[in-house]
């Protein structure tokens, strides 16, 4: 197994490199065949997210058309791969950021419908009740 890190996954989605964009291709495809098993980390796939929204302008709906088929490599391994999918989706419709997305899943997932902040991000996602401290 082989750990991948954020580079190529900008490398395939800005395509600002075509060859190495083309080899991360046929590495993707082997995973997706399960040929090759890899695993990732959550702070990668942020960090992906987090780069295409800020340095490349990328809209949240295509964030999301990008990076739900990589998430449903075969050969990915990832934590948390469901909590990201769910994520993905809240992040795409509302006026959020991805990290209060996750949060946000993620505690549904606890079963965790209260949260101590002062982000008012929380206001706008259902199920969630926001206490201030």
């Amino acid at each position: 197994m082989r750990f991948i890190d954020t580079n190529i996954f900008l490398r395939y989605y800005t395509r600002d490199d075509e060859k190495k964009a083309e080899e991360v291709l046929k590495l993707l495809r082997r995973v997706e065949k399960n040929e090759e098993k890899v695993v990732t980390s959550p702070l990668v796939i942020f960090e992906v997210i987090f780069t295409l929204e800020k340095y490349y302008k990328v809209s949240k709906k295509e964030i999301y058309e990008l990076l739900q088929p990589i998430l449903d490599l075969r050969g990915l391994k990832l934590d948390f791969r469901d909590v990201f999918s769910l994520a993905l989706d809240l992040y795409s419709k509302k006026n959020i950021s991805f990290a209060d997305a996750f949060n946000a899943c993620f505690m549904a997932k606890q079963g965790i419908k209260e949260v101590y902040s002062f982000d008012q991000d929380f206001d706008r996602i259902e199920g969630i009740k926001r206490i201030i401290p």
